[in-house]
């Protein structure tokens, strides 16, 4: 054989080579990723020809998958609409998009590794596979609350279970309705795509876990109250400086009350006082003497800074890493760069509630074959240990005055004892602030806490106007739904 004839036979053994090792790859070392891929339209067909299992509130199906006379088989529906759509996402030919679609899409499609002994079952006895069902700790009472008493306003709320870390509400607006997103009709699923993500109000964005973040404003005084009541050195009968305005330490600008007005004679108060009427000057000399380290370590047995899915991803919330006195006094009253989502709030209340025991948030309760048996349940889990119960009760106590002569008053509840705390953050806004509000109920047997914020919804100069006022009422419809057995 001539030397140009074996150069041309090492060039072709060298292609079959290249093909056969490409095939390979393709065939067992990358076809679970591949498969993955959400452009795999090959993939997604496939899925389209097998029952996607059910998301579930009680008996009632929020997402279910109903037959489609056409190539895809079956097309997915969201009955309610816009009532759970940021807890269940959608599902379109595109693939799965937020909530429990994508982040349980294994277990819903029928794809989990989970469920690999009841597909080869379903192949031996001739079933047609379906996927799992998840049946969630939501209360539709408690979202139905949520939803009517928010009224369309943008902001965000959620409710929780202290004792076990159940999701029992989460509502965030602007929504969409996910029906739209998941027709058959392409071009009308496009257009809807693109309409929700230009929309400069963002309603494709979970508000309760995700998003740009809220400053929490006063309700982070919870944190500060309790790296303070924690340290030793301090007691809700302690007298605090509570002047119009805190003179800082390395600036000529100031910490205002809201209104700037004095917090008691003489220009102090009690901490107990100072939680009740949100002094924030009392609340930044607090922030100043416990110290950034203090603060900082208080807010991450809270959970701030942690990694928490739902199984959706929670964005952390935050806690700048280094501070001066002055932001440290900002900090200390949820302002400078203190950023949280509602979710982290809700835990804040949950905590205290919980005797100081913060509970890992869970949104899936359990997962269901398709006769409804149960194939795995969730278990409550400890995150961390806040506070003490001592210093838990204090909290309470604290908590308790804020709502029964403070500045959460329109959160009080007949016959029922609620702790709470309000906020008002300030934005770039300036005519306006973010109105919060965090509590639970019943103070002396929690069964439920919540967190409320309405973007924009407060006023600046009143702690009362803002975040009692605003957001004070949307925690109370949600508490009182949540205590009706």
């Amino acid at each position: 054989m001539n030397s140009p004839i074996r150069r041309l036979s090492f060039v072709v053994a060298l292609l079959f080579a290249s093909l056969l090792v490409s095939t390979t790859l393709i065939q067992f070392v990358f076809a679970k990723e591949l498969n993955a891929r959400p452009d795999n339209r090959r993939t997604l067909l496939s899925t389209y020809a097998r029952e996607r299992g059910q998301i579930l509130v009680g008996d009632t199906a929020i997402a279910k998958s109903v037959p489609a006379d056409n190539q895809y088989k079956w097309l997915r529906t969201y009955p309610q609409g816009t009532d759970y759509e940021h807890i269940t996402g959608y599902y379109s030919f595109y693939g799965a998009g937020g909530g429990l679609e994508q982040a349980e899409n294994g277990l819903l499609s029928g794809s989990s590794d989970k469920l690999a002994f009841r597909r080869v079952s379903d192949f031996f006895t001739g079933r047609q596979t379906t996927g799992a069902s998840l049946e969630l700790t939501v209360n539709a009472a408690v979202q139905q609350a949520a939803i009517k008493a928010l009224d369309g306003r943008k902001g965000a709320a959620v409710a929780l279970n202290p004792s076990t870390g159940e999701i029992l509400a989460m509502v965030s607006n602007p929504g969409y309705d996910p029906n739209a997103l998941s027709g058959h009709d392409l071009s009308k699923v496009d257009a809807a795509y693109k309409k929700l993500t230009n929309d400069k109000d963002r309603p494709l964005v979970n508000r309760t876990i995700g998003g740009d973040l809220y400053p929490p404003g006063s309700t982070f005084k919870i944190v500060t109250a309790a790296a303070a009541l924690s340290s030793g050195k301090f007691q809700p009968d302690s007298v605090l400086p509570g002047p119009a305005v805190l003179d800082l330490p390395q600036t000529t600008t100031g910490l205002p009350n809201h209104g700037r007005s004095p917090c008691g004679p003489d220009d102090t108060t009690t901490l107990l006082h100072a939680m009740e009427i949100s002094c924030n000057t009392a609340f930044g000399y607090l922030g100043m003497e416990i110290g950034a380290d203090a603060l900082r370590e208080q807010a991450a047995k809270f959970g701030v800074g942690d990694q928490i899915s739902i199984p959706m991803r929670v964005t952390p919330s935050s806690v700048p890493a280094k501070l001066n006195l002055p932001q440290l006094a900002q900090s200390a009253v949820g302002q400078y760069d203190v950023r949280v989502t509602p979710l982290q709030v809700a835990m804040l209340s949950a905590g205290v509630a919980n005797h100081g025991i913060v509970m890992k948030p869970y949104l899936v309760k359990s997962v269901l074959s398709s006769d409804l048996s149960v194939i795995e349940r969730a278990q409550p889990e400890q995150l961390s240990e806040a506070v003490t119960p001592e210093v838990a009760a204090q909290l309470t106590e604290m908590m308790e005055a804020v709502v029964q002569s403070g500045s959460g008053q329109p959160a009080q509840i007949d016959g029922v004892r609620v702790a709470g705390k309000t906020g008002t953050a300030e934005t770039d806004r300036v005519a306006r602030a973010h109105a919060w509000f965090t509590g639970f109920a019943p103070a002396n047997d929690p069964q439920i806490a919540v967190a409320v914020v309405v973007e924009n919804g407060g006023d600046p100069n009143s702690e009362a106007r803002g975040g009692g006022a605003v957001a004070g009422p949307i925690a109370k419809a949600m508490l009182e739904a949540g205590l009706k057995k």
